[in-house]
């Protein structure tokens, strides 16, 4: 059985705290891939529309270029509306009937985890794993896999805002990421 982290996002840009994340994850439970799934529309954000869809997974898929491990899994882009997690996780369950899933969430995720749509039958679709994030709390009643990641305080909006303001985001995002806004003048650069 495949063992496949998924990391959910809107990626809007993907930074290095997400391959952090991700490869931190794949490594400490071993798993044998972890697939970025960005989002079309959340329900607990409210998309920045600075972006097209096309941008964004075209920044992911330079972001994880150099790791055989990281995929994409645009499904839920395929998706139209508000997108929930057990909606998706039952549709990947049955896409995929020998893969074994964790999705991985931040501390603030944990937190939030009461209030997600239909969360007592999420628990039984998919494996949670929380990884650390500084001044939230982990403690919650739903079963979640903890995974220490060293800190890395950056975040998209953070990044979105210092791209809008004409500040460097070198070593916050890849390179090839950093390219790409600039030759197609994302986040007002």
């Amino acid at each position: 059985m495949m063992k496949v982290g998924i990391l959910g996002g809107t990626f809007d840009p993907p930074h290095n705290g997400h391959l952090l994340i991700a490869n931190e994850v794949l490594h400490a439970l071993e798993l044998d891939e972890v697939w970025f799934m960005p989002n079309r529309e959340p329900p607990h954000k409210v998309k920045s529309g600075t972006v097209t869809n096309e941008d964004r997974l075209q920044m992911l898929e330079l972001a994880i270029q150099d790791n055989h491990a990281f995929q994409i899994q645009p499904i839920e882009l395929e998706r139209p509306g508000r997108s929930y997690t057990v909606d998706t996780m039952k549709l990947i369950n049955s896409r995929y009937t020998d893969h074994q899933f964790y999705f991985i969430i931040g501390a603030d995720m944990i937190e939030y985890l009461p209030k997600w749509h239909k969360i007592d039958e999420l628990v039984q679709l998919v494996q949670f794993v929380g990884v650390e994030r500084p001044s939230y709390s982990h403690q919650t009643m739903y079963p979640v896999l903890y995974v220490d990641v060293p800190a890395m305080e950056v975040s998209s909006s953070m990044i979105r805002d210092r791209l809008e303001n004409g500040r460097t985001v070198r070593y916050l995002l890849p390179d090839s990421v950093i390219q790409y806004i600039e030759e197609n003048h994302l986040y007002g650069t």
